[in-house]
């Protein structure tokens, strides 16, 4: 029957099981002081046994001698090779993570592109600002089609441009459609200003159509070469004698 664990044990139940900790627990019941010692120093051989990585840490051998007294409640009489002690920090409840109060307000595109837009915006150069936009309605679409496993239409990201940008970063939509100037196979960075980075904007990997004939004209290259193989190495075949 497996022994109840106080909860600041719970780390080193993950680490080193239930059955060492077991074993620790039992320690306590041997009257003995120098069977207790033997059996401790057992233990402690079986966790680097078991925990071989263990050997490469700093201190490991001081740490799990500390380790095991912890998990012995700090009741363990014994002639340990280090002076041993509890770990107060185990008795400490951790304090609460702060997470963030509210997501991206669109998913698909989430913080790093309300981050990009509100960096555009910040451009006082006309030339730049157009082009910092049309860098992060590149970067929209391509994370549109990653989020949806679909193309987005232009008109779709331009709306969602200008509701994250608050209406401030606009394009005309007859221009970006004729010009392309969302497609993925034009340069994807803007002209960095004095102090500021370029807008980077990842690029996609290749069209399952595209892989599927590269693979068509790898297996061509390959069939071509076992003929050519097969024809050199054939042999004619033997006349009997006469």
């Amino acid at each position: 029957m497996a022994l109840p664990s106080p909860f600041k044990h719970e780390l080193l139940l993950r680490e080193y099981g239930q059955s060492t900790y077991e074993l620790i627990q039992q320690l306590r019941t041997i009257d003995d002081r120098d069977e207790r010692t033997k059996r401790a120093q057992q233990i402690v051989q079986l966790i680097f046994r078991l925990n071989s990585s263990l050997r490469d840490q700093p201190d490991s051998q001081q740490k799990v001698w500390n380790h095991v007294f912890e998990m012995a409640d700090g009741e363990l009489d014994i002639d340990a090779p280090f002076e041993l002690h509890k770990l107060d920090i185990l008795a400490k409840e951790p304090q609460r993570v702060a997470y963030p109060s509210k997501g991206p307000k669109l998913k698909p595109y989430g913080a790093s592109v309300e981050t990009m837009i509100a960096q555009a915006l910040t451009l006082e150069d006309p030339a730049e600002r157009e082009q910092a936009t049309i860098t992060i309605g590149r970067t929209m679409k391509f994370l549109y089609r990653s989020y949806s496993k679909e193309n987005a239409k232009d008109v779709t990201i331009l709306k969602h441009l200008k509701e994250l940008s608050g209406g401030k970063l606009e394009l005309d939509p007859a221009k970006v459609d004729a010009e392309g100037l969302f497609e993925f196979n034009s340069t994807a960075t803007a002209p960095a200003a004095s102090g500021r980075a370029a807008f980077i904007v990842p690029q996609p990997r290749a069209d399952r159509s595209d892989r599927g004939d590269r693979e068509m004209r790898r297996g061509n290259n390959r069939r071509d070469k076992q003929r050519r193989g097969g024809k050199k190495g054939r042999q004619e075949p033997q006349q009997p004698p006469q």
